[in-house]
């Protein structure tokens, strides 16, 4: 059976814009740091028609030289925490419906609760399942919040 390649015609609508955010936020990078096009490819070891591609957008350019990019413009970001397991909200969501006690004939539980859409509820959840992954049970996190929610930090 052929392998299928992938191509630009074929990726979702929604990731073509996104590169194409990618290449706005490059070139606004770029000029504000009164840099050409020659630089950066230098920089990034690519050539500079290269560099025009990703300026534009060009979703055939090697992932390494958007990376690049992104590095260049600031070395502490980390495109891995983009979908980093704390981060896949998805996959998160599964993993504690996985958790959550069965239903039983003498007793109805209702069903999975709606997922939090506020940022605070989801960073419950984060630590909740961090929590989780470490070891620890429910009942003592819960003991621990507990003991230390009455207390002011200094």
């Amino acid at each position: 059976m052929p392998r299928k390649i992938a191509t630009p015609e074929n990726f979702p609508q929604a990731v073509i814009q996104q590169i194409e955010l990618l290449a706005q936020n490059i070139v606004i990078a770029r000029k504000r740091r009164n840099e050409s096009q020659a630089q950066w490819a230098k920089k990034l070891g690519v050539s500079q028609p290269t560099m025009a591609r990703i300026e534009r957008g060009d979703p055939s350019v090697a992932m390494v030289s958007y990376a690049m990019c992104v590095w260049l413009i600031n070395p502490a970001a980390s495109v891995a925490d983009l979908i980093a397991p704390l981060n896949d909200h998805g996959a998160l969501e599964r993993e504690i419906a996985k958790i959550r006690p069965r239903k039983t004939v003498a007793k109805q539980v209702p069903g999975p609760a709606p997922v939090p859409t506020s940022i605070p509820a989801r960073n419950t959840l984060r630590a909740g399942l961090a929590d989780l992954l470490r070891g620890n049970k429910p009942e003592e996190v819960q003991a621990a919040r507990r003991s230390t929610a009455g207390r002011k930090s200094t």
